[in-house]
């Protein structure tokens, strides 16, 4: 529809979603790391309260556990509110909890302030929120969009993981946890309020574009399954699809894997002899290999496809763990490497089709709500992967089993996004037909 109110954002050069996409970078940077670090956290928690590792991983995951829980809430009040009230308590919940952490000296006050309040800022602030409101922005550079709002958490880990390292090994991990509770309150918090829902509320159009016949027409050519497209998908009609089920399959499966490599690298690499330095690194080179990865994948998934960039990302995380595996017993830096190159340039490049995917199939008026349902999912992956690679490391003394179960979960994951199959119903822009 035609714009009917004259905003401040008209006088910017450039289309205001841009800006949109500027500041999710800076969030997901100082956001994402903030819960990423716990990571570097976790060996000197073990170290000084003696606790089982499978416990203290626990606390990362008892974070994403509650925020499943608040997810479908979450999507509601984008919805009906936009994102900008949840960005903002996420930076309230955070900054308190990493402050906090200093204090901690029982195992319900890790999972109290870097499981609860760090995990559940960050879901209101990072990924999840982010994917319920990016996608309006943009439809025909919908791919590009969001894969460069979401290589910030690389830039951001690439900038401040090494930086709190620095601070742990010299100054302790409390230090590293107060500085980085700082930034989250100070960086995020002032440009949380320029953030709107969609184009719509600065009188705009999707991708900056005019509104015109052409334009409408363009965009009804590139609907494959007109009856589902048109029909208006709130949240309960979608739960009796089968592809809602398999994207949550999908979607849980994949993050899994995601997090419990996440949370147990630095660890691992660690236990099987590389000096801790090294293992920074590797966390850090990850994100790193994953900016480029993310840009030009998710840029490539507005020409080829949600589903084959999908493809791509599972794949990059089972080569990943199958490298893992094989660095045990031959840990050489080309090895190393290639754990880098799968892990960041592959498997980093979900998130950039993680909102389109589900955009493309469940659009319309209730999107927020449908996609923080399927974050359940989600989330409850995320949490799953650290306990349950801990928990399998503490009974059987390795890793290994835990790392050939999730190269399995990666390989359905695969399958259940192409059968889901968001091509079936919006082909992107380069697979779209004229009707």
């Amino acid at each position: 529809m035609q714009p009917t109110s004259r905003h401040w954002s008209a006088r910017l050069p450039f289309y205001y979603g841009w800006f949109i996409v500027g500041i999710a970078f800076v969030t997901m940077a100082i956001g994402v790391t903030g819960r990423t670090s716990f990571s570097l956290l976790l060996p000197p928690l073990i170290d000084e309260f003696k606790w089982d590792r499978g416990l203290a991983a626990g606390a990362f995951s008892f974070g994403f556990l509650v925020s499943a829980i608040l997810s479908p809430f979450v999507g509601r009040v984008v919805d009906a509110r936009g994102p900008r009230i949840l960005i903002l308590i996420g930076v309230v919940l955070m900054s308190a909890g990493l402050m906090l952490a200093p204090y901690v000296t029982s195992p319900w006050q890790l999972y109290a302030t870097l499981g609860l309040a760090v995990g559940g800022g960050a879901n209101m602030m990072t990924y999840t929120v982010h994917s319920q409101f990016l996608p309006h922005w943009f439809v025909r550079r919908r791919g590009l969009a969001i894969s460069i709002a979401f290589a910030g958490a690389g830039v951001g880990a690439v900038l401040l993981l090494p930086w709190l390292q620095t601070i742990i090994v010299t100054e302790g991990w409390r230090a590293s946890c107060v500085a980085m509770g700082w930034l989250v309150l100070l960086g995020i918090a002032p440009l949380a309020l320029f953030v709107r829902k969609g184009p719509a509320d600065v009188g705009q159009n999707p991708d900056g574009d005019r509104a015109s016949p052409g334009m409408l027409a363009a965009r009804r050519a590139a609907i494959t399954d007109h009856a589902w497209a048109a029909t208006e998908w709130s949240l309960r009609r979608a739960m009796r699809t089968a592809r809602f089920w398999w994207l949550s399959l999908g979607y849980f499966l994949a993050l899994v894997a995601w997090y419990a490599i996440q949370v147990h690298q630095t660890t691992y690499l660690v236990e099987i002899g590389f000096a801790p330095l090294t293992a920074a690194w590797a966390l850090g080179a990850v994100s790193i290999i994953g900016i480029p990865g993310q840009i030009l994948l998710g840029a490539l998934s507005d020409r080829v496809g949600r589903e084959w960039i999908w493809t791509a990302g599972c794949l990059g995380f089972a080569l990943a763990y199958a490298a893992l595996i094989g660095l045990e017993h031959w840990p050489s830096p080309a090895l190393l490497y290639f754990m880098v190159f799968a892990q960041g340039f592959l498997g980093y490049a979900l998130t950039s089709v993680m909102g389109p995917i589900v955009a493309e199939i469940f659009e319309g008026p209730h999107y927020g709500s449908i996609f923080g349902a399927i974050s359940v999912s989600l989330i409850v992956g995320g949490a799953v992967g650290p306990w349950m690679a801990g928990a399998i490391h503490d009974e059987t003394g390795s890793y290994r089993p835990a790392f050939l179960l999730i190269i399995g979960f990666c390989l359905v994951s695969m399958m259940a996004i192409w059968i889901a199959g968001p091509r079936k119903i919006r082909p992107v822009q380069g697979r779209a037909r004229p009707s």
